[in-house]
């Protein structure tokens, strides 16, 4: 079979539903393909930033995004006192409102509202279960994809572009003109879920142990758990037992002791290869990669679908008169990597920083930040100045922030 689309968009993550809805509201012929049958998976982040939150209200979608089930985090803390007690290094509720807090939202219940929102437009195609399997190419220019179906199908969509957000696995990733610079990232994540219970705190919990740091998603009926832990050594820790990792957290996190012990085996823990790297060229003709098809980000701050979403906005700014003309040329493609590459370079630059001051310290048994009294007077000396609007405006909204083409509006 071969088909044809204006855009084909591969992934259905947050840059991709974005990007689609943007564009159909545009006027513009897009097809999303997803591989999976739902946006049902525990790997996705949870923070939904002002920016986003911002984004949303343009669209008219805050009211219905207000009724998701969520909780509003407005201080980033990081266990670095007496104790490993939290210091506040950030507080939102500095910036001006509505949106001053972050939103932690499940990120299929988001992109379940925005895949309903693009459905009502003519020109969204969205077709799930639909893995893009290689790049069409003619002339040096790709012209679309080929897919196969979970049932084995396979065809053609031929496209004007074809923008890659299938995230860090991304058909794009492996083209060696694109050029993938890889950072040296010193954690790796175990991934696990434990009850919550009535009483227990709210939101985004964090903490930190022997040689780990771990973090606490609230999704209502149980925590969603990463924990970090230095790179490489994944065998070494599970060798050591589960009873051990049930007591070091439970050490860590007093107050959820009592449900370590639900951790029956180290099949529900998952590793997940946590990665710091971007293409240094995010494009060829016919071809755009943003979010993590074009820079994968660490975990820390959870700003990584947030960026991901500012790069669909801003495509979408860039791209939607080319789209409706039918001819994207090389130079329209380049404005966008153009205008997301140095917000790109600053977020990482400061998620490297933290690796090397904070998070690698800890993982090696070393004070974080040059010890605790250090580290309090830098939280002080940010949150007790009008130096304390940077980190939450940076945290909150990025290097840039992007505004949605006027045909989305509404």
């Amino acid at each position: 079979m071969m088909e044809r689309t204006t855009c084909c968009v591969v992934g259905g993550g947050p840059a991709g539903m974005v990007l689609a809805l943007l564009l159909a509201r545009a006027g513009v012929d897009v097809t999303v393909l997803e591989k999976h049958g739902d946006f049902l998976r525990d790997f996705r982040g949870d923070t939904v930033h002002p920016s986003t939150l911002a984004l949303l209200d343009d669209l008219g979608l805050a009211e219905r995004f207000a009724r998701l089930p969520q909780r509003r985090v407005r201080t980033v803390q990081l266990p670095v006192g007496e104790g490993r007690s939290p210091v506040t290094v950030a507080d939102l509720s500095v910036l001006r409102g509505p949106y001053n807090y972050v939103a932690m939202v499940p990120q299929w219940d988001l992109l379940d509202l925005l895949a309903a929102e693009a459905g009502r437009e003519a020109s969204f195609h969205l077709r799930m279960n639909t893995e893009a399997t290689a790049l069409l190419t003619e002339g040096g220019r790709v012209t679309g994809v080929r897919y196969r179906t979970r049932d084995g199908r396979t065809g053609e969509l031929r496209a004007v572009l074809t923008v890659a957000c299938d995230g860090r696995g991304s058909l794009a990733r492996g083209r060696p003109e694109l050029g993938l610079r890889r950072f040296d990232c010193p954690m790796d994540a175990w991934w696990f879920r434990l009850p919550r219970r009535e009483g227990d705190p709210s939101g985004l919990v964090g903490g930190a142990g022997d040689r780990f740091l771990t973090a606490m998603i609230d999704r209502g009926h149980y925590w969603q758990c990463a924990t970090l832990i230095r790179k490489g050594t994944d065998l070494q820790r599970r060798a050591a037992g589960l009873e051990r990792f049930r007591a070091d957290f439970g050490a860590a996190v007093p107050w959820i002791a009592d449900r370590t012990g639900q951790l029956g085996s180290w099949d529900e823990i998952r590793l997940l290869d946590v990665r710091l790297d971007r293409l240094r060229r995010w494009h060829r003709p016919g071809l755009l990669c943003i979010g993590d098809a074009a820079h994968a980000m660490s975990p820390v701050f959870g700003i990584g679908i947030n960026l991901a979403v500012e790069d669909a906005v801003a495509a979408a700014r860039y791209l939607t008169a080319p789209l409706r003309r039918g001819a994207v040329g090389l130079r329209d493609v380049r404005k966008v990597q153009r205008r997301r590459r140095p917000t790109t370079v600053a977020t990482q630059a400061l998620q490297r920083a933290a690796h090397a001051r904070f998070v690698a310290p800890v993982l090696d048994g070393r004070p974080p930040l040059g010890g605790a009294a250090r580290a309090r007077r830098l939280a002080a000396l940010v949150t007790g100045s009008r130096l304390g609007r940077l980190p939450a405006y940076f945290i909150g909204y990025g290097a840039l922030r992007e505004r949605p083409p006027e045909a989305a509006v509404r």
